[in-house]
C-alpha cells in the first residue's frame, strides 16, 4: 500500500461517524443491487431486517441513502432513530422530520413513503417487539438523555 493510500485509510478510520456513514451508504447500495438478496439481515442481530432508506437532505437537497434495521407493525415500517445512543439523533430522522417523503426499497420493492414519529401509544405498543428484534435499542436508550424516537413510515 502507498503512503498515501496508507494515509487515506488511516484517515478514514480515526473517523468512526465517517466511516459508518460510509459503510450504511455502500449497504443501502448493495441492498438495491441485489433486490435485498444480500443484506437484508443484520449481521450482529440476525432477527433484524434491513431496508434502504432515501431520504433528501435537509440543507443540500440531495438524496442520502442509508441502511437501517426495521419492523414490520401491518402495513407500515418502524424505524428507530437510535444513532447507536448519541446525544443527537441521526440525519436520517433529522432529513426526515424536514422532508417526510422518502423511498424505501424492502425485499426488491421500492416504495414513496411518508415519515412521523410514532404516537406515545405506538411507542409504547412497539418498544418491547424493538428490543425483542435488537436488544441492543434498550441499551442505546440508557445512553443517551433524549427519548429515541420510533419513526412510522407508511405508504404514499
Amino acid at each position: 500500500m502507498s503512503g498515501r493510500a496508507a494515509a487515506r485509510l488511516t484517515n478514514l478510520l480515526s473517523r468512526p461517524r465517517a466511516l459508518a456513514t460510509r459503510a450504511t451508504r455502500l449497504h443501502a447500495r448493495v441492498l438495491r443491487a441485489t433486490r435485498g438478496r444480500v443484506g437484508a439481515r443484520n449481521p450482529i442481530a440476525p432477527r433484524q431486517r434491513v431496508l434502504a432508506l432515501t431520504t433528501r437532505g435537509r440543507r443540500s437537497g440531495e438524496a442520502r441513502a442509508t441502511a437501517i434495521g426495521y419492523l414490520e407493525d401491518g402495513d407500515r415500517i418502524v424505524l428507530v432513530a437510535s444513532n447507536a445512543g448519541l446525544d443527537r439523533p441521526p440525519a436520517w430522522w433529522l432529513n426526515l422530520r424536514e422532508h417526510p417523503e422518502a423511498e424505501i426499497d424492502l425485499r426488491g420493492e421500492r416504495r414513496a413513503v411518508r415519515a412521523r414519529a410514532a404516537s406515545d401509544d405506538e411507542r409504547e405498543r412497539l418498544w418491547p417487539r424493538v428490543v425483542e428484534q435488537f436488544e441492543g435499542f434498550d441499551r442505546y436508550a440508557g445512553y443517551t438523555r433524549r427519548e429515541i424516537p420510533l419513526v412510522m413510515l407508511e405508504r404514499r
